[in-house]
């Protein structure tokens, strides 16, 4: 099971995000740095390209800060609001997050280590769609 080390530094991401609600596909490229914070955290910093369909690319970025304890991340907004948890082995669900009526739950894929994927299925009254990350060690 991947530990905190083991996440540390730079990721290439690509994302592909599947909107039924706009009905409308969007791509994400970019990368995203974990950087260690005292002894159990990490900074989550993401920044790259998003394009929905033939509108013009723009930057997105976010954050968030990864707590580990023993086999769990603790994932919570910039702010320092709780989002959700999991646990960083094999195929599994992380926490469910609700966000006022909307709904997201996600699945953890780290059966091809050092590869990894997150899956967000999100629905509700102004959202639905899929977004799958895939996550790859940047070489250097």
């Amino acid at each position: 099971m991947p530990g905190r080390g083991d996440f540390a530094g730079m990721w290439q991401l690509t994302r592909r995000i599947d909107d039924r609600h706009g009905q409308m596909r969007g791509d994400f490229t970019g990368t995203a740095v974990l950087t260690p914070v005292g002894d159990d955290l990490l900074d989550y910093v993401e920044n790259g390209q998003m394009r929905f369909g033939d509108a013009a690319p723009m930057t997105a970025t976010r954050s968030y800060r990864w707590q580990f304890r023993q086999n769990l991340v603790l994932v919570r907004f910039a702010d320092g609001r709780d989002f959700h948890s999991f646990t960083p082995a094999g195929q599994a669900a992380g926490t469910d997050h609700p966000c006022g009526e909307d709904h997201y739950t996600v699945v953890y894929d780290f059966t091809r280590w050092p590869d990894w994927r997150a899956t967000w299925n999100v629905t509700g009254p102004r959202k639905d769609y899929t977004s799958v990350t895939d996550y790859v060690r940047a070489a250097g």
